[in-house]
């Protein structure tokens, strides 16, 4: 298929009204790659109709970003320089939407030292963490997707550029619900019901644990938080009440477990791309709450340097159930794209939690969160677990436990 106007002012659409519910009045922060010029300007009028105040646009450059890494000092690439953190600064002010449009290349950072790509990223995090952190729950984002020819022809390498970047728009298309003949926000309130009946069914069990089973060696246990919810598809802003979507697409139903507290290995069942580089075939094994052993086909030391980007790297800061069904898995690929991959089976995160899960998360800080059981650290970093024959059983307190998910899907 070559993608129409007509779809394209569709998704734009989608993107702006539904996925950021962009309100009158409102900042907006656009992150696209420079490829993608004509869509950021469909999404930028998009943002005006909705009522917008101003549209800012932090453009996305693999080329630039390859290179700095491979010519520039480790310390200069580190340094946060006063503008940035100004800028960040001036987030927390104006609590802009921010809308992320992903396209990068897959192999961007192929040939970079990745012992360099995460000193960098850990320095440059530690420095930005607070101002993210000020501003979680009291802003709308969203995350989508325009193809790339070289992410296009990652996931299709046999194919033409062109026949590439058409199965690519295919695939997302179908995965965020639009289609020429269908009106997608009908289609994405279908969903979102359908995803919101289901966290409201798991935070009527009041599980404190779950067990994950599988055959490819798979045997783990994680606790719950009491009074945690699990959520799924939406969001709402706490200042203004807007109600957004931050994935397009999203499939999860998700939680924070208790930091610290799990047991186990959890075997991936699906590559993670992760700083523009693979990890493939790999487990992870924990012992009293932290991960204490990894092993990996390809990216060994890699996974070991994610782990240890800080404290928090080595807990759980989600765990996510995601059915085998999902329209993602159902394309049949990898997209090497985290915002697709997690969505395509159950799931697990090393790092970060989300507050937001908490009675009352919103308000408050993020060392209080810790006191209940959120994990914090400056990486979140999802991988898939959601084996054809996973089995999880949700753990009640008194010990009495109940099917959640049977073979990979919905028990």
């Amino acid at each position: 298929m070559s993608i129409s106007q007509k779809l394209l002012q569709k998704y734009a659409e989608l993107i702006v009204r539904t996925g950021a519910n962009v309100q009158p009045g409102q900042v907006v922060q656009l992150a696209v790659s420079v490829e993608q010029h004509d869509f950021a300007a469909l999404v930028m009028e998009e943002c005006y109709k909705a009522g917008a105040k101003k549209v800012n646009v932090d453009w996305i450059f693999d080329i630039q970003s390859r290179l700095n890494y491979l010519y520039a000092e480790q310390e200069t690439l580190a340094t946060v320089l006063p503008w940035e953190e100004e800028k960040m600064k001036q987030m927390v002010e104006d609590l802009p939407v921010r809308i992320f449009i992903s396209s990068e290349d897959p192999d961007a950072m192929n040939g970079v030292d990745p012992q360099k790509l995460s000193a960098v990223m850990q320095r440059r995090a530690a420095v930005m963490k607070p101002y993210r952190n000020a501003v979680d729950g009291k802003h709308q984002w969203v995350i989508a997707a325009y193809p790339s020819v070289k992410w296009a022809k990652k996931c299709f390498p046999e194919a033409s550029d062109a026949e590439a970047v058409d199965q690519l728009w295919e695939a997302i298309l179908r995965t965020v619900r639009v289609q020429e003949d269908n009106d997608p926000v009908v289609a994405w309130k279908a969903h979102t019901d359908f995803i919101e009946k289901k966290a409201a069914w798991l935070n009527e069990q009041g599980f404190s644990a779950l067990r994950y089973k599988s055959a490819n060696g798979t045997d783990f246990t994680v606790d719950l938080i009491p009074g945690a919810k699990w959520e799924g598809a939406g969001a709402t802003n706490s200042v203004n009440g807007a109600f957004y979507i931050p994935n397009m697409p999203t499939e999860e139903i998700f939680t924070s477990p208790i930091a610290g507290k799990c047991e186990g290995t959890l075997v991936a069942v699906k590559p993670l791309s992760w700083n523009s580089q693979l990890i493939e075939d790999f487990s992870i094994t924990f012992e009293h709450g932290k991960a204490v052993s990894c092993r990996a086909a390809k990216g060994q030391e890699l996974l070991e340097r994610m782990i240890h980007m800080d404290e928090g790297a080595s807990m759980l800061g989600e765990v996510a159930l995601v059915p085998k069904e999902s329209p993602v898995n159902q394309c049949g690929f990898l997209f090497y794209e985290t915002l697709f991959d997690e969505n395509a089976c159950c799931h697990c995160a090393l790092g970060m939690g989300f507050k937001e899960v908490l009675p009352d998360g919103d308000d408050l800080t993020m060392e209080q969160a810790q006191e209940m059981g959120i994990n914090d650290s400056i990486i979140h970093v999802d991988f898939m677990i959601g084996a054809d024959d996973l089995s999880i059983d949700g753990v009640r307190p008194d010990g009495t436990t109940e099917p959640v998910f049977r073979n990979g899907t919905w028990a």
